[in-house]
């Protein structure tokens, strides 16, 4: 029985929707807002929800555990690539995963400190042409 497994299961298998709600996530965090269909944006609205209370803990344990769910890749860096990048010199030597990590845990984190929960905002644009499936944007609040 499925008592209490609440998801959205979107037509997809398990690995492809964990898949594809990181990337989504990821792409939450990095632009502040996307568009996507209403139903993805109500099962990633429950992700990124969690991220940002994960993020305000800021404990070491936290930042494991939205690494896991963001399914950040760490390219290794050569030790030159590694002096640079932590003067600050150079943001390209790190990929996007790694901005986003720091995005979540610093920018996002302090934005909401004062909110207790609901972070996130479905705006409706109305039917996409083609699939006529509904369409929404979803942002992150202004405060």
């Amino acid at each position: 029985m499925r008592h209490g497994k609440h998801t959205f299961k979107i037509g997809r298998t398990a690995s492809h929707r964990r898949c594809m709600l990181a990337n989504m996530l990821k792409a939450l965090i990095e632009h502040g807002r996307i568009e996507t269909t209403v139903t993805k944006a109500k099962e990633l609205r429950r992700h990124a929800d969690r991220m940002i209370t994960l993020a305000k803990k800021n404990t070491l344990a936290s930042r494991r555990r939205a690494v896991a769910d963001l399914m950040v890749s760490f390219n290794t860096l050569t030790p030159k690539q590694a002096r640079v990048s932590k003067a600050g010199k150079s943001k390209d030597m790190l990929n996007n995963d790694r901005q986003v990590v720091g995005k979540l845990f610093g920018e996002l984190s302090q934005r909401f400190a004062a909110r207790e929960g609901g972070y996130t905002r479905i705006v409706r644009l109305g039917m996409r042409a083609g699939d006529n499936a509904p369409t929404c944007l979803l942002e992150f609040l202004a405060q």
